[in-house]
């Protein structure tokens, strides 16, 4: 999208940053999420961070956003990540809100069965800008009906063939 309706992120690197990694960047023309990189302190370039099988931690961007009002940043695993290593984000999708200045971090865990080290540099997590709406809270007497009722986890069924 280009014109007046797209939003701009505004970014501030953090004192301590590598100014020469990439800012957050889509990596091709219909990408909906832009890559987000580890960025370390200088002295834990080097040894980036290792995160054991279960670990959880949170890696630093080295940047700070401004996102426009109306809209969050939604922060979601990489598939490739996810699926070869079992690096993934424990609270998928973390959100960062419109009023949040404070450094940008990507909670990481590894659900795999091997230690695996994130590099300095390395594409973490993608980010995506999203409208937000804020809904109208009410308590009312009665809920409308519907054909699903109070069926929970589960209660729609698995497809053709299972039940």
């Amino acid at each position: 999208m280009t014109g007046p309706m797209r939003p701009v992120v505004q970014i501030v690197w953090e004192d301590w940053a590598d100014r020469t990694l990439s800012l957050p960047a889509y990596q091709t023309a219909g990408a909906a999420g832009a890559d987000l990189c580890a960025n370390f302190p200088a002295g834990q370039r080097e040894a980036g961070l290792t995160l054991q099988p279960m670990a959880r931690a949170i890696c630093p961007t080295g940047i700070r956003v401004a996102i426009p009002a109306g809209y969050e940043m939604q922060i979601r695993p990489r598939s490739g990540l996810a699926t070869k290593h079992g690096i993934t984000l424990p609270n998928t999708p973390g959100t960062i809100d419109s009023d949040y200045r404070g450094p940008l971090g990507v909670a990481l865990v590894n659900l795999g069965t091997e230690p695996y080290t994130i590099r300095h540099g390395d594409r973490v997590a993608q980010a995506v800008v999203a409208p937000v709406v804020q809904a109208g809270f009410a308590v009312v007497d009665s809920l409308d009906d519907t054909a699903r009722g109070t069926g929970g986890f589960g209660s729609t069924g698995f497809g053709a063939g299972r039940t």
